[in-house]
């Protein structure tokens, strides 16, 4: 054997196969810093149905229910892999985000009740199983109310708030979210705690309620959804400009402006203080249009990478009296944020989420989102 072929090669590190590194995941398109509007629609026809009406009414964002909103759900409810794949491709087609799905309101996290208990954590534990499987960016709850084991009884405040945080974690079991608050790369979503207007012994009508909620549970992505309604039938005065600084200063020293996802941006029927729900039309109520601008153009609550929170969304829970009524909020709202019309998303002339119970002269309307909104 010759020498050349006797002699072994030396080792050379180049030689080694390196595969590329993963590239750095790139923020969605609807974190960009523009303003997102949108609504509240109906899965009535579909889930691709309700992205579908979004995208008619002139919204770029969203919200929907998983399942029916007054109902409990058969334990283990889920979404398809096709309706949910064909929901994630008609969606990014559309440029909607973010997306937004509201649980169901039957679900009481704050209960000491036994049986409404299993059933709440079971029926969140769900929701988030879904809202995963459909791509969501929040999942907004209500924290419940402290209602006592026995019918009429309540319980401290501070029991109720123990116990939602401890449902939270429990529903949130085996999920993997993230633990890290602003790294959201392994689900892509967030759990959101909505604010509530105070009617009986509901939690979250102050935000160091809220606050303290989210404290005992730090191992989870949870924040907060702002209703404008529901802030304002608490007490904090937002329809005037002292009012919305002060409420902005107290959600910033408690909370943090920056853990607010999302807003539902809605006037409200009954006054300040009032702690009764009731919603309506944009510029109709007591918080009105110049209240309402002064929260849309507000730096602190905006979706500006400078003050606010790239992707933030102003979402409408607004009744559907007459046909157009939902066309008209979207278009009004971003009339208040500052957008004109014709650099606002068009939206299809004529289209609206009511519909007819029967056709022909003399029918009657129906509006497939009005009650499961009316909060």
């Amino acid at each position: 054997m010759t020498a050349s072929h006797s002699s072994i090669l030396a080792y050379d590190s180049s030689d080694e196969y390196r595969p590329e590194p993963a590239p750095e995941p790139q923020p969605p398109a609807w974190r960009d810093g523009s303003v997102r509007i949108g609504i509240h629609t109906s899965i009535g026809h579909g889930f691709a149905g309700a992205l579908e009406s979004a995208a008619k009414l002139g919204s770029n964002a969203l919200q929907i229910f998983s399942a029916s909103p007054r109902m409990w759900p058969r334990v283990g409810a889920r979404i398809s892999d096709m309706d949910a794949a064909e929901f994630r491709t008609k969606r990014a087609a559309l440029g909607l985000g973010p997306l937004v799905i509201h649980a169901n309101y039957l679900i009481n996290l704050a209960t000491s009740d036994p049986v409404m208990r299993v059933r709440s954590i079971h029926a969140y534990h769900d929701e988030i199983v879904r809202a995963i499987a459909l791509g969501a960016d929040y999942l907004v709850v209500h924290p419940g109310s402290c209602c006592g084991k026995t019918p009429g009884t309540t319980r401290p405040v501070e029991q109720g708030i123990r116990d939602v945080a401890q449902a939270i974690r429990q529903a949130a079991r085996g999920m993997r979210l993230c633990r890290k608050f602003d790294d959201l790369r392994d689900w892509g979503l967030r759990l959101l705690l909505e604010n509530t207007s105070g009617m009986g012994s509901t939690i979250g009508s102050r935000f160091e309620e809220l606050k303290a909620i989210i404290d005992l549970v730090p191992e989870l992505p949870v924040g907060i959804c702002l209703d404008t309604a529901h802030a304002f039938h608490a007490g904090y005065a937002i329809h005037t400009e002292p009012g919305l600084e002060d409420t902005v200063t107290a959600l910033h020293s408690t909370v943090g402006v920056g853990r607010v996802g999302v807003l539902h941006v809605n006037d409200s029927k009954t006054p300040c203080g009032s702690r009764v729900d009731r919603h309506e039309h944009i510029g109709k109520g007591k918080i009105g249009s110049e209240g309402l601008r002064r929260i849309l153009n507000h730096p602190r609550l905006s979706a500006s990478a400078a003050a606010g929170r790239p992707g933030r969304a102003f979402l409408l829970e607004t009744p559907i009296d007459k046909p157009g009524d939902d066309r008209r909020n979207v278009r009004r709202l971003w009339e208040l944020a500052g957008i004109a019309v014709k650099h606002a998303p068009r939206a299809q002339d004529g289209f609206t989420m009511l519909r007819r119970k029967r056709e022909g002269p003399g029918a009657t309307q129906t509006n497939p989102v009005r009650a499961s909104r009316r909060k």
